[in-house]
């Protein structure tokens, strides 16, 4: 009795070590934010002190990506690690948006269920599951964050709403608290969603966890709260709605990491700041400068996103990292840091940017990038991108050269072009077909809105060459 005593101590004492080794991990996640509107970033009219902080604390890729320029096929890259064409998940999945042809339509868009996500991993590893906000993968019952590997749910299951209470919400506006259970927020609903992490948190401080922390600011509609609005009286219109919103986001993010220190476990826990898409700078006044194109299109203001990681245990302060990472590298990132073994993530495409970032490797961690929406796609290799369009021929800029993307170098580089064109195509010969797809004056939309918001096409100077 005293020998099976002792064992059951023993394993009892093991698993509790082992659980306390896991880092928690908490996905700070933005939605439609501008590539240049965070202090971190450069900007000089936003306050992100916190987010500030948090970058100065680990390490920031300058050259992060996103793996779609919308907001739900980004997200399903992201959970799943992989590219989402892969799968079919194309094309934004937004009710009203689809072609009368489409094979799947309003509630039936949504991420397959044979798609394993990062919040399934981590529960595997024994994590304790939440997200708080926006989802917007799937609003049928069976695509319902409780039924793909998350424990807690509060947000809303579409892809916008307001950031104050509906007296009458329908839809997938609704704010929903864990599975068919309905909350308004009873004030701003990026504070709420912060909260309600903060709260989980407290309840599960002894115990690893993931929080996907899915702000829907600074998508529209353009509301913020009149105390925000006051910081900011240099400002006016849509601008100062954005700023004001931004405030509140990064007050978020400070609450959530002010309980991690206060609690003590900030050292041990993995906090990444991102965002799902390019700012569209048409809609909300976000600054995408330097870059060029805005959220839907693929020149870098579509696809190229602030991106941080603190891990003060491992993770250098003050780092940079300047080769491309992708948000689908999240997922074997922080498998590996949980302790999983790498060979169970099957078939996905994201790399564990770990051991880069930390100089255990050295070079890029992708070879070879792609992104695709109908006819328009891109191929990224090393400093080289090619973008195919729809209405004219394809082009080639460097891109650490020229971040703007302002010189094509096409007729310079014939060779790389025809080149790069086949690997492209070849990438999509392994592609699912699009499971729904947008009626066509989305396509034309989204063109016009990349030639709105582009540098130009310029010679390509002497001196750049």
């Amino acid at each position: 009795m005293r020998v099976i005593t002792f064992l059951i101590c023993f394993f009892g004492i093991h698993l509790v070590v082992n659980a306390q080794n896991k880092p928690n991990i908490v996905l700070l996640f933005a939605d439609d934010a501008g590539y240049m509107d965070f202090g971190f970033q450069g900007s000089k009219v936003m306050k992100t002190p916190n987010l500030d902080k948090l970058a100065k604390s680990g390490v920031t890729f300058t050259q992060g990506y996103v793996s779609d320029p919308t907001c739900g096929p980004s997200r399903a890259g992201m959970m799943t690690g992989k590219y989402q064409a892969r799968f079919g998940y194309e094309e934004i999945n937004v009710p009203g948006y689809m072609s009368s042809h489409s094979a799947l339509k309003g509630d039936e868009m949504g991420l397959p269920l044979d798609q394993k996500l990062m919040s399934n991993y981590l529960k595997d590893l024994g994590y304790k599951t939440a997200v708080y906000g926006k989802w917007h993968l799937g609003n049928a019952d069976r695509f319902h964050p409780l039924n793909r590997g998350f424990d807690e749910f509060y947000g809303f299951r579409g892809g916008a709403r307001s950031y104050f209470a509906y007296k009458n919400p329908t839809g997938d506006r609704k704010m929903e608290t864990n599975f068919g259970q309905y909350e308004e927020p009873n004030h701003y609903a990026t504070d709420v969603f912060a909260e309600k992490a903060v709260h989980f948190i407290e309840r599960n401080k002894e115990h690893p966890f993931f929080i996907y922390l899915s702000f829907n600011a600074v998508h529209t509609p353009m509301e913020a709260t009149e105390a925000d609005l006051a910081q900011f009286p240099n400002l006016t219109g849509k601008r100062q709605q954005l700023a004001a919103m931004t405030l509140a986001l990064d007050r978020a993010c400070g609450k959530v990491l002010n309980k991690l220190k206060e609690l003590g476990i900030d050292r041990n826990t993995i906090v990444v700041f991102s965002n799902d898409n390019g700012g569209p700078s048409d809609k909300n006044a976000s600054n995408n400068k330097p870059l060029s194109g805005t959220k839907s299109n693929h020149l870098e203001g579509g696809i190229r996103v602030p991106f941080l990681m603190s891990w003060p245990k491992e993770i250098k302060k003050k780092s940079r990292f300047n080769y491309p990472v992708v948000t689908f590298d999240l997922l074997p990132t922080f498998y590996a840091a949980a302790g999983g073994d790498l060979k169970d993530l099957k078939d996905i495409n994201g790399v564990n940017v770990l051991p880069f970032v930390k100089g255990e490797k050295e070079g890029t961690p992708h070879d070879i990038l792609f992104w695709k929406k109908e006819t328009r796609a891109v191929v990224r290799e090393g400093d080289f991108k090619l973008i195919r369009f729809p209405d004219r021929p394809a082009e080639l800029y460097n891109v650490p050269n020229d971040v703007s993307e302002r010189y094509n170098l096409a007729t310079q580089y014939p060779d790389k072009v025809k080149d790069m064109y086949q690997k492209l195509f070849d990438w999509e010969m392994t592609l699912e077909r699009p499971l729904w797809l947008l009626k066509r004056k989305f396509e034309r939309y989204d063109v016009d809105r990349m030639n709105q918001y582009r540098k130009g096409w310029e010679p390509y100077p002497e001196n750049l060459k």
